[in-house]
């Protein structure tokens, strides 16, 4: 297979998915008149969003701009599975609008909540409370597969493993706010995936 056509399915999924994205949360500014500071995670965390964010964002337009930049960690997949990873770069572009749709002006892009926050638990939110940070990581993990390449691979586990650590955080922001009703809501549903019993 032509290594353009998955570039330009690749190039198309993540201009797709950072389109909704930054829709929804441009939206959510406008809709709340608030913009969260940045400082309300902290110095540590906040620089390693910041340069990890920085280095997960590059390695993809790298791949995109000229794929021989990223041969140096090239996996030499078989073809159905970079055609595996398309699959699912298109259902993550689904689940994005579906979780950008349920939680509306109530995304935040620290751990803080809104003024006017609102506990989201309907659509994707009614089975996982974080499901942003999933969707996220199989997005970056499913383009590593489309770029046949183990670094963007491995940076989307990376990226995950950092929101992950500050989701506690974020969820005893939630707890005060909402208190037992977010205790609840704790435990009828799953953290990162639905909850199996």
């Amino acid at each position: 297979m032509n290594e353009t056509i998955f570039r330009i399915l690749a190039a198309a999924i993540l201009i797709t998915s950072m389109g909704i994205s930054g829709y929804s949360r441009s939206k959510a500014d406008r809709s709340t008149g608030e913009r969260l500071s940045r400082k309300a995670d902290g110095n540590l965390m906040m620089t390693i969003i910041r340069i990890g964010g920085l280095v997960l964002w590059l390695s993809p337009f790298m791949y995109l701009l000229n794929p021989a930049w990223m041969d140096w960690s090239k996996l030499n997949l078989p073809e159905i599975v970079r055609w595996l990873g398309v699959g699912a770069g298109t259902v993550c572009i689904g689940l994005l609008y579906w979780l950008f749709s349920s939680i509306g002006s109530s995304i935040t892009p620290v751990s803080a909540t809104r003024k006017e926050h609102k506990l989201v638990t309907s659509g994707i939110y009614r089975w996982v409370r974080h499901p942003l940070y999933t969707v996220g990581a199989f997005l970056f993990v499913s383009f590593g597969l489309m770029a046949d390449n183990w670094f963007i691979i491995l940076l989307g586990a990376l990226a995950f493993t950092v929101m992950a650590i500050r989701t506690p955080k974020e969820e005893a922001n939630l707890i005060e706010k909402f208190g037992d009703e977010y205790r609840e809501y704790m435990k009828r549903t799953g953290r990162f995936l639905p909850k199996l019993s």
